[in-house]
């Protein structure tokens, strides 16, 4: 399964974990309320924990129904095209494509004795979709599940390896910062594009909603 095929739900669910977890600690972090210290890095775990399942089978779910229902959709506007496909529509897909009138109506006629490759041109210029007819909704799901889940673990691990009352945020902060790198370079990597503008989009959304959660928590503290 090459990379490339799942970029999109590899970084949004991957992003997504990173940041709805370490939201929770940066929102006890910002409130500091009296009497939370001694619960505060249990809870940290206990929500933790409990939204990074919850949210990762959300995710999963969404895009599972999300590339099922455009699937469908490609394939009923694909239908609608085909439906009145005929030589002169072939022609005149030609035509908009560089070919003169002549040329156009010669090179319809010859493919026309392969279907298959009519119909891709005929919904290629009718269809303003992307095609989604070797999309795999379930694996879609799954893998912006695991992806969610792997990376939304790690703001975590600071809590589960040391223990609730040797984590920290800090050591949260920094683990959720390497992640957001990880995935801005995994990113860079698939896509080809330079490592500083994947690192910098993908880290600086991360950092702004870290400092929105602790900002919401300080105030609510």
């Amino acid at each position: 399964m090459p990379l490339t095929d799942h970029l999109k739900q590899i970084t949004y669910g991957g992003n997504d974990g990173i940041v709805t977890t370490f939201a929770i600690v940066a929102g006890f972090a910002g409130a500091e309320a009296e009497g939370a210290a001694g619960i505060g890095a249990l809870a940290v775990l206990v929500f933790g924990l409990a939204n990074l399942f919850a949210d990762g089978v959300s995710m999963g779910l969404g895009e599972f129904l999300s590339t099922r229902s455009a699937r469908a959709l490609y394939r009923a506007e694909r239908a609608r095209v085909l439906a009145r496909a005929d030589r002169t529509a072939l022609v005149a897909v030609l035509v908009q494509r560089g070919f003169g009138a002549e040329t156009a109506a010669r090179v319809a006629e010859g493919l026309e004795e392969s279907p298959e490759l009519v119909a891709d041109l005929l919904a290629g210029a009718g269809v303003a979709l992307p095609d989604m007819r070797s999309a795999r909704p379930a694996v879609d799901g799954l893998v912006t599940f695991c992806a969610f889940l792997a990376f939304g673990l790690v703001p975590l691990l600071p809590f589960l390896l040391a223990g609730p009352d040797a984590g920290s945020a800090a050591a949260s902060a920094v683990a959720s910062l390497g992640a957001l790198l990880a995935l801005g370079l995994l990113r860079a990597r698939a896509t080809g594009e330079r490592a500083a503008r994947a690192l910098a989009e993908v880290v600086g959304v991360g950092v702004l909603c870290g400092l929105v959660a602790f900002a919401v928590g300080a105030l609510v503290g």
